[in-house]
């Protein structure tokens, strides 16, 4: 596995050297983006890649804004495409329930939810997508709590067993969490999205 990643990466590399930055950066924009539409690809691992093959700084950047857009395309897809559907067919009190305590649910917790590293993004996005949560909420939700998915995703890459156990990573991570956390309080202060 880890010699087919390392063909990978050196073949993208390759691409950046040898052709073009922007291919390379739309390409890896193209493939975080289509993860977060098909949630069976590895998003761990595509921004392993976008990181090993950019760099820190614009692997991050590149990795980010692919995984905003395509929660936003995910949002969408379900919004227009399938809750009106669901909502004609489905007379289900419960199903009313889940959807009224998604649209209410409050801005931090969806921040802090979607910050966790191993939360279903595409779980969110549907239930945002169906519910009548607003897409600015949603939107500004992802904005924040993506920077810590992309920087825990990032920072580990591969070596996921190794960095859990190293109290540095520990601390990092709930520093990110704990400044999403803080970050979606003032927005929250500043829009009233709740």
């Amino acid at each position: 596995m880890q010699e087919t990643l390392e063909q990978i990466v050196l073949f993208l590399k390759n691409i950046i050297v040898n052709d073009n930055i922007i291919i390379s950066i739309l390409m890896g924009l193209i493939i975080v983006i289509v993860e977060s539409i098909l949630p069976i690809l590895p998003l761990a691992v595509f921004i392993a890649i976008n990181t090993l093959v950019m760099g820190n700084a614009l692997g991050f950047v590149v990795s980010w804004i692919g995984t905003v857009i395509g929660c936003a395309i995910s949002f969408w897809l379900f919004r227009k495409g399938l809750s009106k559907r669901l909502y004609k067919n489905l007379n289900s009190t419960k199903y009313s329930d889940l959807m009224k305590k998604m649209s209410s649910v409050k801005f931090s917790l969806l921040v802090i939810v979607t910050a966790l590293p191993f939360t279903p993004a595409f779980t969110i996005n549907i239930a945002a997508g169906l519910s009548k949560m607003s897409f600015k909420k949603f939107i500004l939700a992802m904005l924040i709590a993506k920077i810590s998915i992309i920087f825990f995703w990032g920072y580990i890459g591969t070596t996921l067993i190794e960095s859990i156990s190293d109290y540095k990573v520990l601390i990092k991570i709930v520093i990110l969490l704990l400044g999403a956390y803080i970050v979606s309080y003032f927005v929250n202060k500043k829009y009233n999205l709740d």
